[in-house]
């Protein structure tokens, strides 16, 4: 699940556009910890040859996401400053949908690997 399928999931797609509420952070604050639940259940990397590099890169990158996920939830909810919390907050979403793609692309790997390549 990606982490814009996330976001329109619980937030629709307007919903991150105006934050004007308490509703709004609430809202934010709760997507946001499905996003957590997200991250955390990824399975560890591969440990052989040269996939384990970038799996560690991949787990160094999560932390990385993880640590500005819980300062972001945090201010959603008590930020005065909205606008600058719901960029961060839309940023945050790239940055984890493309983490994601990367992890697929390490498993894709990984089972390219175990079969033998392409040829």
């Amino acid at each position: 699940m990606s982490a814009l399928t996330i976001h329109h999931r619980h937030a629709g797609p307007a919903a991150l556009a105006r934050p004007h509420s308490e509703a709004w952070r609430w809202q934010v604050h709760r997507m946001l910890a499905d996003l957590r639940d997200v991250l955390l259940s990824e399975s560890p990397t591969a440990d052989d040859g040269w996939l384990a590099a970038r799996g560690a890169g991949v787990l160094r990158e999560r932390t990385t996401l993880l640590a500005r996920l819980a300062v972001l939830s945090r201010r959603a909810l008590h930020e005065p400053a909205l606008e600058q919390v719901r960029r961060e907050v839309n940023r945050l979403l790239v940055d984890v949908d493309h983490h994601l793609q990367r992890r697929r692309d390490l498993v894709w790997d990984e089972v390219e690997l175990e079969l033998g390549g392409s040829e």
